[in-house]
């Protein structure tokens, strides 16, 4: 089936699509959502603080990751340009079951690859969850990850993300946006986060590792210390780093009350943090 004008489609995508690669093993792709310079890929994809990020016309830039959404398994990253080609997205709730859709990657070495399939539903799918998904069957290989699904017109309606049976599956971009908008209106903290185990004896099996603190940001002026470990927010234990991102969201006062343990695993210690709303921030700082 000829599609008319399908390959002036395909040549935006693709230089909105970029290649993204972690510094470590794989790679995949992202799209370029703000002119200014800011990306959209997984999370699973920019699994490193830092990413070489490649445009259509081959120049090379160094990003930092932003944000991430690991339950969501989106990443935002950021390099210094300007003028750049930028996705115009489309209300994923709008799609409907037959539409014709164009998935662009960098899959198995193949930069700027193209291939085309057709939306069987939008919603959750079982076994994944209640979290929507687009559900294509385009085909997608390894190094797709974290590209753009767009509509015949060029507009994306997902993130690609992973295969589920005979299914392509892509996060929607309202989800994307969502994402997006929690990094500029949410409460902020100041911190860069690492999960770790804790020992058997401890009440729960994971807390937040602090390995950065913002200086005179909110943790810094709680008097909270790098090697400090989170163990919850407003009594609710953390079980992931979402949790307190969760929680954030979720306190409509300015103050956040932390359970956290400093050099003793016997004692619990306890904080009341006076958040504020996030300022663009230069790093990689996860809540």
């Amino acid at each position: 089936m000829s599609i008319r004008g399908i390959g002036e489609t395909a040549e935006r995508v693709r230089r909105f699509t970029v290649l993204v690669q972690p510094g470590v093993r794989g790679s995949g792709s992202g799209v370029l959502w703000s002119s200014d310079g800011l990306i959209v890929t997984n999370n699973h994809v920019a699994r490193a603080p830092r990413a070489k990020v490649t445009l259509w016309d081959g120049r090379e830039f160094e990003a930092e990751v932003t944000a991430r959404d690991q339950r969501r398994d989106l990443a935002a990253l950021r390099i210094s340009a300007a003028d750049l080609a930028v996705a115009s997205d489309r209300d994923s709730w709008h799609l409907r079951a037959g539409e014709i859709v164009l998935a662009v990657g960098n899959p198995l070495g193949f930069l700027g690859a193209l291939t085309t399939g057709v939306i069987h539903a939008v919603g959750p799918l079982r076994g994944l969850g209640s979290r929507p998904w687009v559900q294509s069957d385009v085909r997608l290989a390894p190094g797709n990850s974290g590209g753009p699904l767009s509509d015949v017109e060029g507009r994306v309606v997902g993130i690609n993300s992973m295969v589920a049976g005979r299914l392509a599956l892509a996060i929607p971009s309202n989800e994307v946006r969502r994402f997006l908008e929690r990094q500029t209106n949410k409460n902020w903290l100041g911190v860069r986060l690492t999960p770790v185990l804790l020992p058997r004896t401890s009440r729960q099996p994971l807390g937040l590792l602090i390995a950065e603190i913002v200086p005179d940001g909110p943790a810094a002026q709680a008097s909270l210390l790098p090697g400090d470990i989170l163990l919850a927010a407003n009594e609710t234990q953390f079980r992931s780093v979402e949790d307190l991102s969760d929680a954030l969201d979720k306190t409509p006062a300015p103050l956040l009350r932390l359970e956290f343990l400093r050099g003793d695993y016997a004692r619990v210690r306890k904080v009341t943090v006076r958040v504020r709303t996030r300022d663009r921030q230069g790093g990689a700082i996860a809540a």
